[in-house]
């Protein structure tokens, strides 16, 4: 099928709660463009370069994505285009985002990143770190202030790649539920916490089932990667 199909074919099958994502990282422009020509407007970029050139060439109203790993050195090129990092994965990162916000008089919306794969390779940060680092940044004022150029929107977490559908669901949910509980916490910095970014082209009716409020999308739109 055509991008354009696919695009329709998730559009009107995904619920309205849902935003989807569409994956475009080493996609051509003229794949990205078939893709908002049919109405798609959020789009996901894995490599720093590449999201600074898609943006600087794509239609403007597009609404950028940042899902890879981010290096200090390649902030410059994410954070003035990226309408949301979903892939703050450690502290130091959180912290070098705020800095350089702070530097360049930015507003960041960003997701944190939670590791529940069974797989070494994912990032991110673990439950108890989690909390630790929402506590710190509730009581301490001064790292408080360091990150007040970011808006902690939500989490983000990836599954193991795996096709045991239990196990992916069992690792969405925890997910789910440490999402819950943190806005259970009420914590008085969290003033817009409310995505949770979770689900792929094998695995999102599963994270849908989970509570997902976006699933990323791409191999099933785009087709395999070349």
């Amino acid at each position: 099928m055509s991008i354009k199909t696919q695009i329709l074919n998730y559009k009107s099958e995904l619920p309205s709660t849902v935003k989807l994502v569409a994956v475009s990282k080493f996609k051509s422009n003229e794949a990205i463009l078939e893709a908002y020509n049919a109405g798609q407007r959020a789009f996901a970029e894995s490599r720093p370069q590449e999201l600074r050139d898609k943006a600087a060439a794509l239609p403007k109203d597009i609404e950028w994505h940042f899902i890879g790993n981010l290096q200090s050195n390649k902030i410059k090129y994410v954070a003035p285009v990226a309408k949301l990092v979903h892939s703050v994965s450690n502290e130091k990162l959180l912290l070098e985002l705020a800095n350089y916000c702070t530097l360049n008089n930015l507003t960041l919306d960003i997701l944190i990143e939670v590791s529940i794969a069974t797989d070494d390779s994912k990032q991110g940060f673990i439950k108890s770190e989690l909390i630790e680092l929402f506590d710190k940044i509730e009581s301490d004022n001064l790292f408080a202030e360091k990150i007040k150029h970011l808006n902690i929107r939500g989490l983000m977490g990836m599954a193991s790649f795996t096709e045991d559908q239990e196990q992916i669901k069992a690792e969405f949910t925890t997910i789910s539920q440490l999402f819950r509980d943190i806005k259970s916490n009420n914590y008085k910095f969290l003033t817009n916490f409310d995505q949770l970014s979770i689900g792929m082209s094998g695995d999102y009716k599963i994270a849908i089932e989970c509570g997902a409020t976006m699933v990323r999308i791409g191999t099933s739109i785009f087709g395999d990667r070349i």
